[in-house]
């Protein structure tokens, strides 16, 4: 199949293809258990198969594919028709930052291949964890597995054939009360990186019944817990929502396709302008965010993205400068293009699809916050006046641009004086996204970061879901708005 394959990249430049790529998927399995108060309630397995073909002609892009290989001339030939049509409507040319020529492989670092370990044991995985998370106070409890597994052959015009293996699991669990007021409380686990693989076994090893005890005890205070207050305050970000906070308000809107308004009629655009490249002071001097797709383990290292481009660690804001975005070949010439200047020097290797039917577009890697110098958690609460230490994501609202927010937690702790006091329930807070990270006044050290998995990233148009991860310490921001 790959001499095929690459015999008709072959055909496309002979027919006057300025460029062409194959993405085949062999295959693409996905594993999913639900298991809700003892029973299981969601028991899937798919698995889909398929190439998707990209052609560049006279500087536009024609794109197609199928689950069928048995006719490959047409799908190949529909790229390069689809290419040429679109070529007569091109307002932009189209052009690809250089790359190097690669012959490789990748596979992600797994022990125990989670499709090869028996349903039983899965299901009485779920079971123990379910039974531990029955106690009182949980009205409603869920645990949740999700395996995937996919096998990856790139070849393009340029000389590249890259194999890719990936395993990704992700698991979580989630108890859920009736409060004191009638109202819905609830607390969850999901483990993100335990160790440097990514099979069955960091099932295994995660501390799922550790936590279950936590979780349980935490959601019993918040029944009987007081409303957040209604003020302006410290807020200390635990990882479990710091991460949702970089993902929505740095990670998207350094997406370089979205700078230049690619996303505005469906994901939203960006309030950062190419102008703003080092020269945004996006933050105060504790914060340092890159792009890292080689940190080990994790669903945003890939090996290479969907152009044939070497993952990369990509400083996007140093010491609150903004120096850096998440980029992929075509974007990058864009944007000099448009500032006619050099901004980006090459893609940072972040184009990606989530299937071999959907195009490449400018996706996370691991948008990960170094880790600062101002101590454990402890450390922080103890040089906090006054405050609230918030963790979970509950739910969100981002501006259209990602230039505001406003989160809701599941859960938060009351600091005085640099002591930790009470428990508070349906705590929230909002705030400007510039204005916010500039009130950064302590990142915490190597003891507070933590890798969270995403599953669930949602862009593009017709849509597509992508997994990647954030490492993130605990956070302190200043004057924050919370309760509102």
């Amino acid at each position: 199949m790959r001499q095929k394959l690459k015999q008709q990249i072959d055909q496309l430049k002979a027919k006057g293809a300025t460029y062409a790529d194959v993405r085949w998927y062999p295959y693409e399995d996905q594993n999913v258990l639900v298991m809700h108060n003892g029973n299981l309630k969601a028991l899937a397995a798919s698995s889909e198969s398929g190439a998707g073909v990209r052609v560049l002609y006279k500087g536009a892009w024609g794109f197609s594919a199928s689950s069928n290989l048995a006719d490959l001339d047409t799908l190949f030939e529909k790229a390069l028709d689809n290419a040429k049509i679109a070529s007569e409507r091109v307002t932009f040319p189209i052009r690809l930052a250089e790359k190097d020529a690669i012959q490789d492989s990748f596979t992600s670092p797994n022990k125990i291949d989670p499709f090869n370990v028996p349903l039983g044991e899965k299901v009485d995985f779920l079971q123990k964890l379910d039974q531990a998370l029955a106690q009182p106070g949980v009205m409603q409890r869920v645990a949740f597995f999700n395996f995937v597994k996919r096998q990856q052959i790139y070849i393009d015009s340029e000389g590249s054939e890259i194999e890719k293996n990936i395993i990704d699991v992700f698991p979580q669990f989630r108890v859920m009360g009736v409060d004191k007021d009638g109202g819905m409380q609830s607390r969850g686990y999901a483990p993100g990186r335990t160790g440097m693989t990514r099979g069955w076994e960091s099932i295994e090893a995660a501390d799922f019944f550790g936590n279950a005890e936590r979780v349980v005890k935490e959601l019993n205070e918040l029944l009987v817990a007081p409303d957040c207050p209604k003020d302006k305050m410290s807020v200390i970000l635990m990882p479990d929502i710091m991460f949702l906070q970089v993902h929505e308000t740095i990670g998207h809107p350094l997406e370089l396709d979205r700078i230049l308004g690619y996303e505005l009629s469906f994901a939203g655009g960006s309030f950062v302008r190419l102008e703003d490249f080092g020269k945004l002071r996006y933050g105060s001097e504790k914060l340092t965010v890159r792009a890292n797709a080689t940190e080990p383990n994790t669903p945003g290292s890939f090996g290479y993205d969907d152009d044939g481009v070497p993952a990369q660690d990509n400083l996007l804001i140093d010491k609150g400068i903004l120096v850096g975005a998440i980029t992929g070949r075509q974007m990058v010439e864009e944007a000099n293009a448009t500032e006619r200047k050099i901004i980006f020097e090459g893609s940072s290797g972040a184009n990606r699809a989530s299937s071999f039917y959907r195009v490449p577009i400018e996706r996370m890697t691991n948008i990960n916050v170094d880790p600062g110098t101002d101590g454990n958690l402890d450390d922080i609460i103890a040089n906090t006046e006054r405050g609230i230490i918030l963790s979970g994501d509950k739910s969100w609202s981002i501006g259209s641009n990602r230039e505001q927010f406003h989160f809701a937690n599941h859960i938060g702790w009351m600091v005085e004086d640099g002591k930790r006091t009470h428990v508070v329930k349906n705590p929230t807070y909002r705030g400007e996204t510039v204005q916010f990270y500039n009130s950064l006044s302590a990142v915490g050290d190597e003891s507070t970061w933590h890798v969270t998995y995403v599953d669930n990233c949602g862009k593009g148009q017709p849509s597509q879901i992508m997994e990647l991860g954030h490492g993130v310490p605990v956070c302190k921001f200043d004057d924050v708005i919370v309760g509102d």
